[in-house]
């Protein structure tokens, strides 16, 4: 069973998520709180696997939030993803730079919020190629101004070209294909460059791609 906590503070979309997300009976909200300050209370208190997290809250907000959960020790099993809206792209950034594993969009339909959390609670992070590009895309002035090439510097070429995929939202098995290497050798070098770059997750590297220069908004794919 994966345990979840919502954190909104708007109790009809914490009722929404609560029915999507229990549905198929092998996710079970174990708590919700309407703010940043009360969801900390409740995810020390459970401890759950994953936690929906809104952004725009009372209190403390959830980059606040997600931040605090990131940095206490206690907590190193929890995954936050956050819940947005598009206008609400830089504060995703944000969210991500935090130690958000991802992010949801709100009309996110019921069987992606499902398989969502399934994969997150795995382990994994939550970058659609489609949400992603658009994201990066609306932030391409903001992130023009934050290019740091020098994150590249302690990189090989062949980790180069995996982050720039990763970057572009690709899976393991596509990097795989597309380096003509197989997805345990893709594996590989995304837990390299986590290392590298001090990244906590697969969200932080696709940041990262972006911040150095190596990828950019709107680009070609290669």
């Amino acid at each position: 069973m994966i345990r979840i906590v919502l954190v909104d503070d708007q109790e009809l979309v914490r009722t929404g998520l609560r029915s999507l997300a229990e549905y198929d009976g092998d996710i079970e909200v174990v708590a919700e709180a309407a703010d940043g300050q009360a969801g900390l209370d409740v995810i020390r208190r459970h401890r759950p696997d994953v936690v929906l997290m809104d952004i725009r809250m009372p209190r403390l907000d959830g980059i606040a939030a997600t931040e605090r959960i990131a940095a206490d020790p206690g907590l190193g099993g929890v995954r936050v993803v956050v819940l947005t809206t598009f206008d609400e792209d830089e504060n995703v950034l944000a969210a991500v730079r935090a130690g958000a594993a991802g992010y949801l969009l709100k009309d996110v339909a019921p069987g992606d919020l499902r398989a969502a959390i399934r994969v997150v609670a795995a382990g994994g992070s939550l970058l659609s190629p489609a949400i992603t590009t658009k994201v990066m895309g609306h932030l391409g002035a903001r992130l023009g101004t934050r290019v740091r090439p020098e994150l590249l510097d302690a990189l090989t070429e062949r980790e180069r070209d995996v982050l720039a995929r990763i970057g572009r939202g690709e899976s393991n098995d596509e990097i795989g294909a597309r380096l003509h290497i197989s997805p345990a050798t893709a594996r590989t070098y995304v837990s390299r460059l986590l290392a590298k770059l001090g990244a906590r997750d697969r969200a932080q590297l696709v940041v990262l791609s972006y911040e150095s220069g190596l990828v950019t908004p709107g680009g070609p794919a290669e």
